[in-house]
């Protein structure tokens, strides 16, 4: 899962991804408002950790500018303000969650996954899809209880897939929700990766869509 963290204390932005990036998420950071605001608005993420005391752009006008151009990714904000008029007004402008700093790492990591599995339609922490199981909150596949052993790569696409399960989606969608800015769009990794999952996971479950992409699901007429 892609996560941008906007937050302009280096030292709390760069603890904030090592903790994320230690538990499977792929992360960028803004150090202000503009820049939080234009990746926002032109980047593909499955979470936002937004603080609201920003140079150049406050993050509560940051969060409505979002939500103005139909922005819909949850957003959790940390603050260091603890006033209940600070928490309505980001509630307000769009806000999923809020989390007074200070705080700890797990905390962050486990409001994340919240709002990212209601955010699909999920309440649950177990998504089955047939023989297959996965924990969000322990990020680790089942097949017929037997644990999967996947690659990193392959599990943040598994999970994706499987928050996604019963959607078709693109190389593109799941290119963009799994990898940084960074990576190569034309690359085949995806299909590669796929293909091993497959065989790893054994049952039929993840359908190929010609000319558009992958579903993961059942039947593959789902």
């Amino acid at each position: 899962m892609r996560i941008l963290v906007v937050e302009d204390e280096p030292t709390l932005c760069n603890s904030l991804r090592a903790a994320l990036e230690s538990r499977g998420f792929v992360v960028e950071t803004a150090p202000d408002g503009e820049e939080a605001a234009f990746l926002g608005s032109t980047e593909e993420y499955d979470a936002v950790v937004l603080d609201l005391g920003l140079p150049r752009l406050d993050g509560i006008s940051v969060l409505r500018a979002w939500r103005a151009e139909g922005r819909n990714f949850p957003v959790l904000i940390l603050t260091a303000r603890g006033g209940w008029s600070e928490k309505v007004a980001g509630f307000e402008a769009g806000a999923d969650d809020f989390l007074a700093k200070p705080f700890e790492m797990e905390e962050v990591i486990y409001r994340l996954r919240a709002l990212i599995r209601r955010t699909a339609g999920h309440g649950a922490t177990l998504i089955d899809v047939g023989p297959l199981r996965f924990d969000t909150v322990s990020t680790r596949a089942y097949v017929n209880s037997a644990p999967l052993d996947l690659t990193a790569q392959e599990l943040r696409i598994l999970e994706y897939m499987v928050t996604h399960r019963g959607r078709t989606l693109s190389r593109t969608e799941i290119t963009e929700h799994v990898y940084d800015r960074d990576f190569d769009l034309d690359s085949n990794v995806i299909d590669v990766l796929v293909g091993r999952l497959r065989k790893k996971i054994g049952a039929p479950l993840i359908h190929t869509v010609r000319g558009v992409g992958y579903r993961l699901s059942e039947s593959p007429d789902a």
